[in-house]
């Protein structure tokens, strides 16, 4: 069902730019031919895209399916809102050229002038109008071309300034968050806080090096990696992974499932024992004390709520029951909109991820109606979440308005 909903909406949106880029901007004949069979073409690139890159074949489809991916919901964006000042172009114009129009003179009807009936009926002489009057046409192509001229550079600036965000350095955003019951002693202790780096066809290992020199300049206590690692099997991605193996932390490096660990085509476990070789520790619905300066705090790990059709959903009772009364608690989960069952377990802290923070703007609007947090620090139902922009990308390597982020979370009593 998905799918069907997934190449329905990419079928509607190839129409409506080739019924305002091809169709509004040539008349009929060879070119407009040629340019919607290139339409359909780039229909066709998406739709193998998604399907090669996530069976774990035709990666190298990748680079030109998921930029033009970014350019169709751009351009869609720009014609989208130019539609209003297309229309009233449109009305503008049209009213010019009638006042600009001459009258008519009257004529007088000369011996064999077909009569206005026999004109109606059709006969021999006479002469059929055009379909389209000549400044019918003219206007609407001067207003299609002008239109698609318009979103196409505010598209293309748009998508280029996205890639170099999406490649660039991630923002190190440092956050201070306080929590009530924690111990005096626990105070200025610091996580790392890391999501959804996405290693697949479009990373490279550079970019796992980038994250990890990054993370260590941080000399952080504990490293968090919060879902999301991969797009990919080990077979081909594991050489990418390798190097976080040298992560630096004084307690350790952990990691919770994502949703794409579910959709890895070797399957999950061979993450969760790929990571371990590497020295990080999967925090399967479970906990781990970190013990600092004489004092204890709980750190929790749920899976992801992908896991659940695979058997392996989140349970917060294991990972959370039988704690010790008035110790705080810092629990990841991959997904904001598990804090719900946390507040229900009393957590005092979670680190989530997920969103992208909405990645692409205005998408960041729409990952609002389905997560209580898009990015940053907030409290819901009790308790105090922190989302994080992520380190990479999911489909197109474009980010617009919510930045690569590592995070650098400090914890006060």
């Amino acid at each position: 069902m998905i799918v069907l909903v997934f190449v329905g909406l990419i079928l509607l949106a190839h129409y409506y730019l080739w019924h305002r880029l091809v169709r509004s901007t040539t008349a009929p004949g060879r070119l407009r031919k040629a340019l919607t069979w290139g339409v359909v073409a780039l229909m066709l690139l998406v739709v193998a895209t998604f399907v090669g890159t996530r069976a774990d074949f035709g990666t190298w489809l990748a680079w030109p399916g998921y930029l033009w991916l970014a350019m169709l919901f751009y351009l869609f964006v720009f014609l989208a809102v130019l539609e209003i000042p297309r229309a009233v172009a449109a009305v503008w114009l049209r009213r010019a050229e009638r006042r600009r129009a001459p009258v008519p003179e009257p004529v007088a009807v000369l011996a064999g002038t077909p009569a206005p009936d026999d004109v109606a009926a059709g006969l021999p002489d006479a002469v059929p109008d055009p379909v389209e009057p000549p400044a019918a046409l003219s206007r609407r192509l001067f207003l299609g071309r002008a239109t698609a001229a318009v979103a196409g550079v505010g598209a293309a600036a748009t998508v280029g300034y996205g890639v170099s965000s999406a490649l660039g350095d991630p923002v190190i955003e440092p956050v201070r968050v306080t929590l009530p019951k924690l111990d005096p002693r626990l105070s200025g202790l610091r996580f790392a806080v890391v999501s959804d780096i996405h290693l697949g066809p479009l990373t490279g290992r550079s970019h796992t090096e980038r994250i990890v020199r990054m993370i260590n300049g941080l000399e952080a206590d504990v490293v968090a990696i919060v879902g999301d690692l991969v797009d990919g099997s080990v077979a081909r991605l594991g050489p990418l992974a390798r190097p976080l193996k040298d992560l630096e932390s004084r307690y350790g490096a952990y990691f919770v499932t994502g949703n794409h660990e579910y959709f890895s085509p070797g399957g999950y476990v061979e993450w969760l024992d790929e990571l371990g070789e590497l020295g990080v520790r999967p925090l399967r619905n479970e906990r781990v004390e970190i013990a600092h300066q004489g004092a204890v705090l709980d750190l929790a790990g749920v899976n992801d709520l992908g896991g659940a059709a695979q058997g392996d959903g989140p349970d917060f009772a294991k990972a959370l029951g039988g704690r010790t009364s008035g110790r705080s608690t810092v629990l990841l989960a991959h997904q904001p909109v598990q804090v719900s069952e946390a507040a229900r377990h009393g957590v005092d802290l979670q680190l989530s991820g997920h969103t992208h923070g909405g990645q692409i703007m205005p998408f960041n609007l729409v990952v609002g109606l389905q997560q209580p947090v898009v990015s940053g620090l907030a409290t819901v139902d009790g308790v105090q979440v922190y989302t994080t922009r992520g380190a990479g990308f999911w489909g197109p390597p474009v980010r617009v308005g919510a930045p690569p982020e590592i995070t650098i979370l400090e914890l006060r009593s």
